[in-house]
């Protein structure tokens, strides 16, 4: 398929392909009169890249995982170590999202009569102090 055909049915810009090419996410394809054709294979890898991309893996994750990327293997240590490695920076990113939310539901209920104050209350509260360890009780703010 030529990469038009490509770029439609994965809902990517034709740059975009020929830059997966271009950092080795995708083989660069054979050519035809110039123009590259595609296997159709192509329209999995390029959306396996497109989902990882958006679960938040860069792209050198992702060259990584599809590096060992094989129909008829199970998955190798390279991929068990890029997953524990993700797992970590998901549980990090977790905790500190749970925070933000807790310092958001905070300031909704803010009534200071300036940011200044507001600032200041909330760096000698105990309750920011509770929010910046990720120590926060239900109800608690």
């Amino acid at each position: 398929m030529k990469i038009g055909e490509l770029a439609g049915r994965t809902g990517l810009n034709a740059s975009a392909i020929r830059y997966y090419e271009q950092v080795g996410l995708l083989a660069a394809p054979h050519r035809a009169s110039g123009q590259r054709r595609y296997a159709d294979d192509a329209v999995h890898r390029v959306r396996l890249i497109c989902f990882a991309s958006e679960m938040g893996f860069t792209l050198g994750e992702i060259k990584i995982f599809l590096g060992g990327l094989r129909d008829d293997a199970p998955v190798g240590p390279r991929w068990k170590k890029l997953a524990e490695r993700k797992i970590v920076e998901v549980k990090r990113t977790i905790e500190r999202s749970v925070r933000l939310k807790s310092l958001l539901e905070h300031l909704l209920r803010c009534h200071c009569a300036s940011l200044a104050i507001c600032v200041e209350r909330l760096s000698l509260s105990e309750n920011l102090k509770r929010i910046r360890s990720g120590k926060v009780v239900k109800g608690k703010i």
